[in-house]
């Protein structure tokens, strides 16, 4: 960790990397999908709590039954990504701190307090599917992620009778660069960020 990354892979993961709206009709096998989870686990979360659960979506059936989940604006890139993630997290993953974290009985932290239970695995879901665009982007691989779904509705859909609750959707691919929107403003840092 004492050496910063090339400018190159500075570009692939931040300044040139954006997020894309159409797709290239290639292939994204499940040996990439498995590489992309192998990284983004790696990344730190609360406790090393890992509520993140990750559906991909890659087959004509599996997309039919996301469709009716979609808002207007995102059914064709959604339909059209060789990929789509659903990032879930677990209602009950301090289950699994046992395992995670067995230096500390962390597991209790959780089971009193089902609030604190949500946020954190709300919160950390939200990290992890952060966590998984920058694996993709380091493959090769270009995302859009997205909110503009009926959680409920995948919910019902996919993870009836389970522990797992939908957050956001994340479209994985080749992006198709030449139908990529000009780059939005972003904040400068005195907009942004204070000094103490």
């Amino acid at each position: 960790m004492s050496e910063a990354v090339n400018l190159s892979a500075l570009d692939n993961l931040f300044t040139e990397a954006r997020t894309h709206n159409a797709w290239l009709e290639r292939r994204v096998s499940d040996e990439q999908l498995q590489e992309i989870y192998a990284l983004a686990r790696m990344a730190p979360t609360s406790a090393n709590c890992s509520p993140g659960r990750f559906l991909f979506i890659r087959t004509p059936e599996g997309k039919a039954r996301l469709k009716p989940a979609l808002s207007s604006g995102n059914l064709e890139k959604t339909l059209s990504a060789p990929v789509t993630v659903v990032v879930a997290w677990d209602t009950q993953f301090y289950d699994k701190l046992p395992e995670l974290f067995p230096h500390g009985d962390a597991r209790s932290w959780f089971t009193s307090s089902t609030a604190l239970a949500e946020e954190t695995a709300f919160r950390n879901s939200s990290l992890q599917a952060a966590y998984l665009i920058m694996a993709c982007r380091a493959l090769g691989l270009d995302c859009g992620p997205m909110s503009g779904f009926d959680r409920d509705k995948v919910d019902a859909e996919f993870f009836a009778g389970m522990t797992w609750k939908s957050n956001l959707l994340i479209n994985i691919g080749y992006g198709d660069a030449s139908r990529v929107y000009p780059r939005l403003p972003r904040l400068a840092f005195n907009d942004a960020c204070a000094l103490l």
